[in-house]
């Protein structure tokens, strides 16, 4: 049921670990991508575009307690490590109470401010009410996102990257079904989108909950061991916060970012809807081995094996390197067709700018590659300020550069800052590692 990454070849476990999150998080993109292709192809552009522009705002969200999520999964994947389970099982319990006000307080928060949101997006007059309707009901599925990311997070820090796979794919299947229902046979519009990913989300979430609950008992804590420690949740959210907020902070540049692109009108705005789709799949699994790798690094790290540490730092890179080599070229042969699954044939200009995004973003693939394992191995050596650091620098350079580029150059300024910002955050992160690894390992003098 759980894999112990202390032991074994590096490489090989790395990408069985990997794997189920890969294959998982591709049917999660499922939810989005979902609403987009059938939305985009039956409703047309404004309705990609309104269902595009949410999506960006809810990744924005919902990184809030992905991030807390990561964080708390760290610290799990510490004290496996230690094989210190009484701490682990507290750990769960005080995660589980803070993610869950957080996202109640969150949840409240987004109703309340939809209307000044949305006029902080620069949503177009055209795409206002559609976008309006799509987020009151998306909204209402933000706790099972939580649910499911915070069971997920727990499973995976002990190695079981299985369970959580077989959940996402019914809720994916289920998702396509009833969009299909909601949106061509009943005629419900954005809304009828909306509400499909709602109730797959409920099953995914509702359903790897109990899952944990019943059959990992070894993991959650006994109604003895509910007492308030003041060590742990300082620990926690020493790693869930600065997690949360390099989570955050990414987003919210990506939110920016979208801001920028919304002034441009419906034809960019829906271009880079169905671009950004096609990234979400092309570098999820890079995305996903930096995650694994993480609670490779957290394992090790907590049982003290600095050797095995330093290879998997460089048998990862190498792995993660290779990989996004190699979907970069594809995407960068196939950015049309591929944009072509999104929008409709005789939509040429919305075609044409997102084939120019994906030939000028989609060929520095690499950049994020390593960013993902930089973020992940930080969060495991309970260094997550430096991941903040890496995201100021990747987020911050992008956006200053889009804003910059976008008068003279147009939208292409804007994709050209993406990868800029990637590289840059890759080298301080991996100048930093070579500067002070054994003091990150934990390496004796």
């Amino acid at each position: 049921m759980y894999r112990d990454l202390t032991k074994g070849s590096i490489t090989r476990g790395l990408l069985l670990f990997a794997l189920p999150m890969v294959a998982g998080n591709l049917l999660q993109q499922l939810y989005n991508i979902a609403d987009t292709l059938i939305v985009g192809q039956a409703l047309g552009r404004n309705a990609l575009a309104a269902v595009g522009s949410a999506f960006t705002l809810m990744t924005f969200l919902t990184s809030i307690f992905l991030g807390l999520s990561m964080g708390a999964g760290a610290l799990f994947s510490i004290y496996l490590g230690r094989k210190d389970h009484l701490a682990l099982r507290s750990a769960v319990a005080h995660a589980f109470v803070l993610i869950a006000a957080v996202t109640l307080v969150l949840n409240l928060a987004v109703y309340l401010l939809m209307d000044p949101i949305l006029h902080f997006l620069q949503i177009p007059p055209e795409l206002y009410a559609s976008m309006r309707e799509y987020l009151w009901i998306i909204f209402a599925g933000l706790p099972a996102t939580f649910l499911y990311n915070f069971s997920a997070s727990l499973l995976r820090s002990a190695g079981n990257s299985v369970a959580p796979l077989w959940f996402l794919g019914a809720s994916a299947l289920l998702n396509i079904g009833l969009d299909l229902l909601f949106v061509l046979v009943f005629h419900w519009g954005v809304a009828g989108a909306a509400v499909a990913t709602v109730i797959a989300q409920y099953l995914s979430g509702v359903g790897l909950g109990l899952y944990v609950l019943l059959r990992c008992r070894e993991l959650l804590p006994r109604r003895s061991e509910l007492r308030f420690s003041g060590r742990i949740l300082r620990e926690l959210l020493d790693l869930s916060l600065l997690t949360c907020a390099q989570q955050s902070a990414m987003n919210f540049g990506i939110l920016l970012v979208q801001r920028l692109v919304d002034s441009f009108g419906p034809v960019t705005m829906a271009a880079f809807a169905a671009a950004v789709k096609i990234d979400a799949f092309a570098y999820l699994p890079v995305q996903d081995f930096g995650n694994a790798f993480s609670t490779f690094v957290a394992q090790n790290y907590g049982a003290g094996q600095v050797e095995r540490l330093r290879e998997g730092v460089r048998k990862a890179t190498a792995v993660s390197a290779a990989f996004s080599c190699l979907i970069s070229a594809a995407v960068v042969v196939f950015a049309r067709p591929l944009m072509r699954i999104f929008v409709q044939a005789g939509d040429t200009e919305v075609l044409a700018a997102g084939v120019l995004y994906l030939r000028v973003e989609g060929a520095f693939y690499v950049g994020i590659g390593c960013l993902f394992l930089l973020y992940g191995f930080y969060r495991a050596v309970k260094r997550p300020g430096m991941s903040v650091v890496l995201t100021v620098i990747s987020l911050g350079t992008r956006v200053a550069l889009a804003y910059a580029l976008a008068g003279p150059v147009g939208e292409v300024g804007i994709w050209m800052a993406i990868p800029i910002g990637w590289f840059l955050a890759d080298a301080t992160g991996y100048g930093y590692y070579l500067r002070h690894r054994r003091a990150l390992l934990g390496e004796k003098e």
